[in-house]
């Protein structure tokens, strides 16, 4: 009898809850939605009659209105129940997302499109307050990472599974799989989830006071920057391969999900450089090794079509160095704002990354459909260096404010 008891208790230990499984499957049905499109971006032109920089487009409004609404909605709806206020985001995540084959129009789609970031806006940061609020503080690490990894998965799993989808099913039907994940994570959270209290409220100038230090502002803008220049040929990543090496619609899927893996290692890489280096050592470092990788994409376009054996290489250093960028910047901002203000600081870096995802879809939707997609490596490329400077230019200003703070008498 003890034996079975000892058993239980090690599964237990061991085996996350409910609550926190269906949080983790909120957060891959909510990334893997803001992903998705760009595996079926230029089936998406074609059916809408527009331009693959157009369709592109969708990709930046989404993240216009979650860099936008993140914020705002956090101190909106403080006051709010969290598992409501969970459920009704979902509800209006999967009508967003059901309504597409519904939609005849660019406009339609737009509109759904930015539904669809308003309901990602209010869930997303809900599902880590409340991982936070339900999980002990001794296991609260942990139990975020959990989430996180539904986040990573997204760009492993979902991503590629819906890419694979519509180029069987219709580019329609990729967001419908976006519905369909969102029911499951919402009959989950009916089932399994317990009410929380609201956090404690913030007003929206306490949320933006880490702004106030130019150290924070500067790390900020450097991660925006970083992600600009991964966005901006990740967003068009379908037209790109197609017109360098030939890619279809299949083999894209399967190299969507190998990005993926090469993501996940690049972030744990990342986040040891960190810990063994310092945050200005590792941003450097994937910085630079994202600068080379895609300068090389960019000199495969003189053989086009490029052999695919050395494409994929390129393609898997560059997103290993790109996803090693947030440990380093998330380290960076937590010094630098200190342990009172690091979660507001924390929450606008999800801020700025919208805000680089939303210029780099912009940006690399002008290039695409100025200069073709040869130009798209180039430009990102160019993003790397500067970021670095705004990351050098951080960690000056921190040191500046320092020897400010010093007494003159110390001195």
């Amino acid at each position: 009898m003890s034996t079975t008891s000892d058993t239980t208790a090690v599964f237990r230990r061991h085996l996350p809850a409910a609550w926190l499984c269906t949080l983790t499957l909120c957060a891959f049905a909510l990334q893997t939605d803001d992903f998705v499109i760009t595996g079926v971006l230029p089936a998406l032109a074609r059916g809408l009659t527009v331009s693959e920089a157009a369709a592109g487009q969708l990709v930046t409004v989404f993240s216009v209105v979650c860099a936008a609404a993140a914020p705002i909605a956090a101190v909106g709806t403080a006051e709010l129940p969290r598992r409501r206020l969970l459920i009704s985001a979902l509800t209006l995540f999967c009508i967003a997302n059901f309504a597409v084959p519904l939609a005849s129009s660019y406009a339609a789609l737009m509109a759904l499109r930015m539904s669809a970031a308003l309901a990602a806006a209010v869930a997303l940061p809900t599902v880590l307050a409340m991982t936070a609020q339900l999980t002990p503080p001794e296991r609260r690490g942990r139990s975020l990472a959990t989430v996180m990894a539904g986040l990573t998965g997204a760009v492993v799993l979902g991503v590629p599974v819906g890419t694979w989808v519509g180029a069987a099913l219709g580019w329609q039907a990729t967001f419908v799989l976006g519905g369909a994940l969102g029911l499951a994570g919402l009959v989950c959270v009916r089932a399994t989830l317990p009410e929380v209290p609201p956090a404690p409220a913030a007003s929206l100038a306490e949320r933006l006071r880490p702004l106030t230090r130019p150290a924070v502002l500067c790390t900020l803008l450097a991660a925006t920057v970083a992600v600009l220049g991964n966005l901006l040929l990740q967003t068009y990543l379908a037209p790109f391969l197609s017109a360098l090496a030939g890619v279809t619609p299949g083999t894209l899927g399967l190299l969507l999900a190998l990005i993926g893996v090469a993501g996940i290692a690049g972030a744990r890489a990342g986040g040891t450089l960190v810990d063994r280096r310092g945050a200005g050592a590792a941003f450097a470092t994937a910085s630079l090794v994202f600068a080379a990788a895609t300068a090389g994409l960019a000199l495969c376009g003189a053989l086009r079509p490029a052999p695919l054996a050395l494409v994929v290489p390129l393609l898997v250093v560059r997103a290993a160095a790109a996803w090693a960028v947030p440990p380093a910047v998330q380290t960076r901002v937590l010094a630098l704002a200190g342990p009172e203000r690091g979660p507001q600081a924390l929450a606008l870096t999800s801020s700025a990354v919208y805000v680089g995802a939303s210029l780099g879809g912009a940006l690399g939707g002008r290039l695409l459909a100025w200069y073709g997609p040869g130009t798209l490596p180039v430009a990102a490329a160019c993003c790397a260096p500067a970021a670095l400077l705004l990351f050098a230019a951080a960690a000056g200003r921190s040191r500046a404010s320092e020897a400010a703070e010093v007494p003159a008498s110390a001195r």
